[in-house]
């Protein structure tokens, strides 16, 4: 007989806020599974405030007690049993994050947890990564944020060592990203994966998987670094108007798009990874198996 509970993750990022409503099934003797309910974003453009002046703009503000009050009875509709919402660069670094987050406890009912990058690393390394990871392989993994980017290295079936760095696609937008820390980066991923043999990398974050799906691909295949720097150059050569008319794309993904890209591309480079597979994982889903294993340190909260 099986049991079926109901969690929820709410991920507060720098250009958009998700709620994921998951089905975790449990039967005895078998592996948990972890089913994909629904998924709700909305596009709050929190790191424009935070990276920018320093702060949440009280119209952002506004928008983000709605979404959260939306959110709130969300999970009171669908029956959620646990949530757990966390917030991550933008909320981190606007002076009024915490204040901000306070005002949302009192006023939506929701309670949000503002995590550190390395916090933020670790819970995405528990979301589905072992279906992608081979255990005689190397792997780069590799989250694209709107204010700062993931990178975890997998050796041999395990975890080897992560890092947070402050370059995302908003501040980019923004030219808040400097040489040096474009250095940094290249150091510590040559440093780690040099002596690798045939790497590849794992992509997540809602640029790269725009960028799948608009391959026609699988799942299973991969994009080659030759395919992201044709798109680079495609998209680059459209205006904002014409990648929101001519390709479909959102307001809030027509901008970001490309300095995503440019991450990524520059992993490949750094690592030789020759491809990178996209399996549309990311922070939502690992905050599902964090609360349901209780291995990372994540605050979880009923629904009143």
């Amino acid at each position: 007989m099986i049991k079926i509970k109901k969690y929820a993750a709410i991920d507060i990022g720098s250009n958009a806020m998700r709620l994921l409503i998951t089905n975790v099934v449990e039967e005895a003797n078998k592996p948990t599974q972890f089913n994909k309910s629904h998924l709700i974003r909305v596009p709050i453009r929190l790191g424009q405030d935070a990276f920018t002046v320093g702060e949440i703009s009280e119209e952002s503000a506004n928008r983000m007690i709605k979404a959260m009050k939306a959110f709130k009875l969300l999970m009171q509709v669908y029956k959620v049993e646990k949530y757990a919402a966390c917030a991550t660069s933008a909320m981190r670094e606007a002076y009024n994050g915490k204040e901000l987050a306070e005002e949302i406890a009192k006023k939506a009912g929701v309670n949000i947890d503002i995590i550190e990058g390395k916090t933020e690393a670790a819970i995405i390394a528990n979301s589905d990564l072992e279906t992608f990871i081979k255990s005689n392989g190397h792997y780069l993994y590799v989250d694209v944020g709107g204010g700062s980017t993931e990178f975890t290295l997998f050796s041999n079936g395990k975890q080897i060592v992560s890092k947070s760095f402050k370059n995302g696609t908003v501040r980019l937008l923004n030219n808040m990203v400097t040489e040096s820390v474009w250095t940094e980066i290249e150091k510590w991923i040559k440093t780690h994966t040099e002596h690798l043999p045939s790497l590849d990398l794992i992509g997540s974050g809602g640029n790269i998987n725009k960028i799948f799906k608009m391959s026609g691909k699988t799942t299973d295949k991969p994009l080659t670094q030759n395919y992201l720097m044709q798109q680079f150059k495609y998209l680059n050569s459209l205006t904002y108007e014409e990648r929101i008319y001519t390709l479909g794309l959102n307001t809030d993904r027509a901008d970001v798009i490309i300095p995503a890209i440019k991450i990524y591309a520059n992993a490949m480079k750094w690592s030789n990874a020759k491809h990178i597979y996209v399996p549309k994982i990311g922070l939502s889903d690992g905050i599902i198996k964090a609360m349901y294993y209780e291995n990372t340190k994540i605050k979880t909260h009923t629904i009143l």
